[in-house]
């Protein structure tokens, strides 16, 4: 990656090239999508610093500031195009005026890497997550870029960049997003440089840009973009995708819910006093079941049932913490495929097999084993589970008629197929989080998506980087996994986890829509980043157009909003993984929780409230810097959430502002629910449901046709839906007068044309 300008000794005169006749484009205010017209404009650039400057109706505005002197050769000018080359950088240029816009391309002779444009603005609008507004001179947005480079693909979810200037927007559309990235400089106000490297493992030695002008506006910026991947071919509805799957439709006004069963046999199911009572009879049974927890690697587990078994035999009753104990531990058992042990459950009951042809028959076989040795200690299997069915069906009588359902781990569902049974009955989407991203060396129960039957797959399908290293997986754990060696096993996967007939509508694959895709420089499989992404969408079609799931991702990058139709993160990204007091300092109160949580709890990384930074909170949150520009463009094709790390209710003292953006923006809440996060946030999501269900179902299949700033603060926002629905939001804690109508502050007012729905948060 280039990080100094490579200076060139030249003593050559500037030559200055115009281009083109302008025309004018009328600017109304308030926009609407189908005034929106890019302007056309002249052009003149200086070949030997490389600056850019464009004419709209006489005013010039640069659109890339001059680099260091560089000398040139083999410079050609026609009416509309002009091209050279910089011979000792070994890079070519050329630049033609189409009817509205730029095309530029840059191309490497020879050239490892090259930095073009550098530019500065006003102020910004860039897709970074959902999208944000950035003042050039804004201190906390100088604080948080300072000498930050973002890729960008893994850190902008749209394939363009915008430049407020004094009097009009410059549009950057990027023609290859791949090993390119943003480099910030902040001193004395924010400016930036793209940088793009020529692989050697990559035979597209080309990068550039279209470059349009518009208005300063983000519907106008948005509009051009979308214009340009319908062009080229990109854009799908998700009414034209749901004619392919009408499952699709569940997701029309559905919250997402992570929804954690924890072990399928609960505290109600065992009888305590029989237990305790016939503790010599299973003597037997449990010394076997410390051993087997032992030899799957659950020493913790083991240890705490040895010492509680103990103690279960001198003392009545048995305690709450020794009953969570003895369940952790046959919950765990009840997954080994090592449970059978003729020696000390006997003979096999009735139909069950010896050896199971999948996982969910594994479990139905489990369930008999263990009936058939606790007998009247334990209830019948069929009873196991019902807390879960009964939670599920009180969010549905409560008022969540529509629902994503997910499981952190399919098996999940494989243990409990009646209640994946009754979330279909209910018209709910369910299914499995997934994961190829990473590979594990061995199996670990607790994290199972990292590990793979092909043992041989750790050492020959990892990435490799460029010094020859392997790439480490998530957390530094395992290893990165090669998306284009990984597909038959996605297929085996998906297969075996469905081959018990468990009745899954949705899937759910961590990563590939993030944009965090690699360079493989392993010699026996050379992969480049286009290479990656391209395999990561293959997987992803299958999983949804040959096996029917609904499928989403993390992220939702727009080079996969094709294929995909939910995306969780854009919304409310992770917050900054640099930060030690969020990830490392257990002490700090704005540490984020862990990954792993006690037995029958949610771990609390998911569900731990914690406050903001000032800094974040600016950065992430606040609505004076946020813009829908991803919205703007995929409202009816891609619908995306907050991660599942940063659920609605995750932050304390914005839990209102989130509401009011998920109305605005309209993207659903995010909930990680089990009964306890239930009966503690169940009236706040019901009443949030209520109203924001019924506009996302409807607007859900709309374009954006306007979205308008109206206070000069940027707390009072509207969006416009399909001509149709009007949302108007005041984030301000004042009342505002809008039109004749008075507006309370910390409100929305929804306007279905027919009827008006007003909505207060805290």
């Amino acid at each position: 990656m280039l990080k100094k300008w490579i200076l060139i000794s030249a003593s050559l005169i500037a030559c200055t090239f115009t281009y083109g006749q302008p025309t004018s484009f009328q600017q109304v205010a308030p926009l609407s999508v189908n005034q929106i017209i890019p302007a056309d404009f002249t052009f003149d650039v200086v070949p030997e610093t490389f600056e850019l400057n464009i004419y709209h109706k006489g005013i010039k505005e640069q659109a890339g500031n001059p680099l260091p002197q560089m000398r040139i050769a083999n410079l050609k000018k026609e009416t509309n195009l002009v091209s050279w080359q910089y011979p000792d950088l070994l890079v070519s240029v050329s630049i033609a005026k189409k009817e509205n816009y730029l095309d530029i391309s840059i191309r490497s002779e020879g050239a490892s890497n090259f930095v073009w444009p550098h530019v500065d603005a006003e102020s910004y609008m860039l897709p970074l997550w959902e999208g944000k507004y950035i003042p050039a001179k804004d201190n906390y947005w100088k604080s948080f870029l300072k000498d930050q480079t973002l890729d960008f693909p893994g850190s902008f979810s749209m394939g363009f960049f915008a430049l407020n200037k004094a009097n009009y927007s410059i549009v950057y559309v990027l023609k290859n997003i791949f090993n390119s990235d943003l480099h910030f400089d902040t001193k004395p106000d924010i400016s930036f440089s793209f940088a793009h490297e020529f692989l050697s493992i990559n035979k597209d030695k080309t990068y550039g840009f279209r470059i349009y002008v518009t208005a300063t506006d983000p519907l106008a910026v948005s509009t051009v973009y979308k214009n340009y991947i319908r062009e080229k071919g990109t854009f799908k509805t998700l009414e034209e995708k749901a004619a392919g799957n009408p499952n699709i439709r569940k997701l029309y006004g559905a919250p997402h819910i992570y929804f954690w069963p924890h072990g399928l046999i609960s505290e109600k199911n065992i009888h305590w006093k029989q237990l305790q009572a016939s503790w010599p009879k299973k003597e037997k049974f449990f010394s076997w079941l410390i051993q087997l927890l032992k030899d799957n690697e659950a020493h913790d587990a083991a240890n705490a049932l040895n010492q509680a078994w103990a103690a279960c035999k001198k003392q009545s009753p048995i305690n709450s913490d020794q009953k969570k104990i003895i369940l952790d531990a046959l919950n765990k058992a009840f997954r080994s495929n090592e449970l059978y042990n003729r020696d000390v459950i006997g003979s096999l009951p009735d139909n069950a097999p010896t050896k199971p042809l999948n996982e969910q028959q594994l479990y139905a076989r489990n369930k008999q084993l263990l009936k058939k040795e606790f007998g009247e200690i334990i209830d019948n299997p069929d009873e196991w589970g019902k807390e879960s069915i009964n939670l599920l069906n009180d969010m549905y009588r409560s008022g969540i008629k529509k629902a994503w359902v997910g499981f952190a781990d399919w098996a999940d569902g494989l243990k409990n197929p009646l209640l994946v049974e009754d979330a279909n009955k209910l018209g709910y989407l369910i299914g499995p989080y997934d994961s190829y991203h990473s590979i594990h060396p061995k199996e670990d129960k607790e994290w199972r998506t990292c590990w793979f039957p092909d043992s041989s797959l750790y050492t020959n399908a990892s990435v490799t980087d460029a010094s020859g290293k392997k790439i480490a997986g998530f957390i530094g754990v395992g290893r990165k996994l090669n998306p284009t060696l990984a597909f038959p096993f996605v297929k085996q996967r998906v297969a075996a986890i469905l081959s018990g007939g468990i009745l899954y509508n949705t899937w759910f694959v961590d990563c590939d829509a993030t944009g965090e895709v690699f360079d493989d420089y392993s010699p026996d499989h050379i992969t480049t980043k286009e290479e990656d992404f391209k395999a990561r969408l293959h997987r992803m079609e299958y999983i949804g157009n040959e096996v029917g799931m609904v499928v989403g991702s993390e992220g939702g990058n727009d080079f996969t909003a094709k294929s995909l139709a939910f995306a969780q993160g854009l919304e409310m990204p992770v917050l900054y993984w640099g930060d030690p007091d969020l990830r490392q300092n257990k002490n700090s109160p704005y540490y984020v929780g862990s990954y792993w949580g006690q037995s029958g709890t949610i771990p609390s990384i998911y569900t731990k409230v914690i406050p903001i930074k000032e800094i974040y909170e600016k950065i992430y949150v606040d609505p004076t810097y946020s813009l829908p520009l991803f919205r703007l463009v995929y409202n009816n094709a891609v619908i995306t959430t907050a991660h599942w790390e940063n659920g609605s209710l995750k932050l304390r003292d914005e839990v209102g502002t989130r509401m009011l953006s998920e109305l605005l923006y309209n993207t659903p809440p995010l909930y990680h629910i089990d009964q306890a996060e239930w009966k503690r946030n169940k009236a706040q999501i019901i009443s949030h449901i209520k109203v924001w269900s019924p506009l996302h179902e409807k607007a859900v299949v709309l374009p954006i046709t306007a979205f308008n700033i109206l206070s000069g603060d940027r707390k009072v926002q509207q969006t416009v839906f399909g001509n149709q629905i009007k949302v108007t939001v005041n984030f301000s804690s004042r009342n505002v007068q809008i039109g004749n109508e008075l507006m309370m502050g910390r409100s929305a007012i929804i306007d279905y044309g027919f009827k008006k729905v007003n909505y207060k948060v805290k």
